[in-house]
């Protein structure tokens, strides 16, 4: 294995031009995070739509084929299998401490339990009657609360004069009260929890910056500020700049992952980049799992891979 790392760096330290890593990218050593020169896995590709990954109590890793309607799981030997078909165009996941799946849901739109097939119900159906749009991602904190995103409308081949969007981050309280709580975020994407709870994390794909808010003693956020530039802000072949933040992991010392245009970014729990981890096609989202929960995988353009790494996730949440 230690033969196959060097290797795998020597060759790819040759194919690194212009910034960006032509095949086979290694991790780069960033102290407490990852190891140098350890090749970066490729489980599988061909995947329909590839989000909403999370730890699963046995050491998989669960993800969503949004567009196949279904959820995957990826045991810790890397054999791949459906977990649940139906899935109702589930797209971020929490897991519960009873073992329920929680999921988004773009085909009825819709925040609910997924899983068991005995336990499901919907938890938000609409926000004052106005239904959502496109909920996109989720977390849950301990004490049963959810945060969860709205990306809004955006015109594609299908529908290329979509209705007026309307973004939003939204929370429902442990008595299922739904409010909405920032609509001024163009288009929300992966959400997290800090490890201590106190603070929200929200990836703004469009902008520079990962945003982060102070959690309320109600649930509600306030003191937007901008807490990680990332280093894949950049500028697209439709003339637009994105820095591309989509999925957000945490490790057990409070560390920030971001699935953004240059890979993994990792920050501080202060918000200081400490390095960038590249990955064949751009991942869309990312969780711990293994046995160890030492293990990020990440999920992205039809393909997941994973990265044994030196940081570990949190043991008492799902990503």
């Amino acid at each position: 294995m230690v033969f196959k790392n060097l290797l795998a760096f020597s060759v790819s330290a040759l194919l690194y031009t212009g910034g960006a890593w032509a095949d086979d990218p290694v991790t780069p050593p960033i102290p407490g995070v990852a190891a140098g020169g350890v090749l970066v896995d490729l489980i599988k590709e061909g995947f329909n739509g590839t989000e909403g990954p999370i730890g699963y109590s046995d050491g998989s890793l669960l993800f969503t084929e949004t567009n196949a309607n279904k959820i995957v799981r990826i045991a810790p030997d890397d054999s791949v299998s459906t977990f649940l078909e139906k899935s109702n165009g589930a797209n971020g996941l929490a897991l519960t401490p009873e073992g329920e799946i929680i999921a988004v849901q773009t085909q009825k739109t819709q925040v609910g339990v997924v899983y068991p097939a005995d336990k499901k119900h919907a938890l938000a159906e609409n926000y004052q009657g106005t239904a959502f749009q496109r909920p996109n991602d989720l977390v849950r904190a301990s004490n049963g609360s959810i945060y969860f995103t709205d990306s809004g409308t955006r015109p594609s081949k299908e529908n290329p004069n979509p209705p007026p969007s309307h973004p939003g981050v939204f929370y429902i309280s442990p008595t299922g009260d739904v409010k909405q709580l920032a609509t001024d975020i163009e288009r929300p994407n992966g959400i997290q929890l800090s490890k201590d709870e106190k603070t929200l994390y929200v990836a703004n794909t469009p902008g520079e910056h990962v945003l982060a808010y102070d959690i309320a003693a109600d649930g509600s956020i306030q003191n937007r500020r901008n807490f990680a530039k990332l280093a894949g802000w950049r500028q697209g072949e439709d003339g637009k700049w994105s820095g591309g933040a989509d999925g957000l992991a945490l490790d057990d010392e409070g560390r920030l992952y971001v699935a953004s245009n240059a890979g993994v970014e990792i920050f501080s729990d202060k918000g200081d980049a400490l390095g960038v981890i590249p990955i064949p096609k751009k991942p869309q989202n990312l969780a711990f799992s293994g046995p160890n929960k030492n293990v990020l995988y990440m999920v992205g353009r039809g393909s997941a891979y994973k990265i044994p790494l030196l940081a570990r996730g949190i043991s008492t949440r799902a990503k």
